[in-house]
């Protein structure tokens, strides 16, 4: 900031008793905002995101060029893809990826700890834009071995023999096969809860069950099989979306990734559909 610790202490006291509210909660690292705080730095958020916007409108753009950016995913193919996509744009790029479930990735981008986010199937709120970036579905996925690893399709009836491998309850993946094996009305012969991808995948190849990925969730090894389910429902597909603050929507690192990601869309295992951004543009 340009500013030494002392001089940016003293002008957010003046700050505050200008106006007889506490932004922070004490004056110890690591500082936390009061209620008040966080509220004022929603509002200068969108002040700033305005002031670029008529920057670029008027010409005194500081162009495409941006020095970081802070992706959240629940999809680690993609923040990958993303993240290569753009540091071959933009070489000197320092960036952060962090990949948890939907809800946590999109609770990072509300509490501003993210820039943009990938998120399977968020929740509609005016507050943020949507852009549609991969459509996918469900694939078996069984341990090189299985007697059915050559079969090519994989079906459903045959997961009352198997223990099947799940996420967490929060996870979309574990939702999709529940509400598939409810479709099919079918239940697995026994349930092992593992809280990773990779710790399923671990798991598969080395013989503890069988599990649903998603088709992008889960790459080529050779120690696991792919197969499609015999039936699949509506509704059990995933969309995935790259997600940002509306007013933050036109800055320039925003177009940026928006840009690097248009390419990647073409890798979506499903055709995209309209983006559901209703009067968000």
């Amino acid at each position: 900031m340009n500013v030494a610790q002392p001089t940016l202490s003293q002008k957010i006291k003046a700050l505050e008793d200008r106006h007889q509210a506490v932004l922070f909660e004490g004056r110890r690292p690591p500082l936390k905002l009061t209620p008040t705080g966080r509220e004022l730095f929603a509002l200068t958020q969108r002040m700033f995101a305005t002031s670029l916007e008529i920057d670029e409108l008027l010409g005194e753009s500081v162009g495409t060029a941006f020095r970081s950016i802070r992706i959240g995913s629940d999809s680690p193919t993609y923040a990958a893809r993303l993240a290569e996509a753009l540091i071959r744009a933009h070489p000197e790029t320092v960036m952060e990826v962090r990949i948890q479930n939907a809800r946590e990735t999109l609770r990072q981008l509300q509490d501003s700890k993210v820039d943009v986010a990938i998120v399977s199937d968020p929740p509609m709120d005016g507050q943020f834009f949507y852009e549609p970036l991969f459509a996918d579905y469900l694939n078996i996925a069984v341990p090189a071995g299985h007697p059915l690893a050559q079969a090519g399709v994989f079906p459903l009836a045959a997961l009352a023999g198997e223990r099947l491998l799940i996420r967490e309850t929060a996870s979309k993946t574990r939702a999709a096969s529940e509400r598939l094996m409810s479709m099919a009305n079918v239940s697995p012969a026994r349930v092992m809860e593992l809280h990773s991808r990779e710790a399923i995948r671990e798991a598969i190849a080395l013989g503890l069950g069988v599990s649903m990925f998603f088709s992008s969730d889960c790459p080529p090894d050779q120690r696991i099989a792919l197969l499609r389910p015999d039936r699949q429902a509506d509704g059990i597909q995933l969309t995935g979306y790259l997600v940002c603050p509306v007013d933050r929507r036109r800055m320039p690192a925003m177009r940026c990734v928006l840009e690097a990601a248009e390419p990647l869309k073409a890798l979506s295992p499903l055709p995209l559909h309209s983006p559901r951004r209703s009067n968000l543009n």
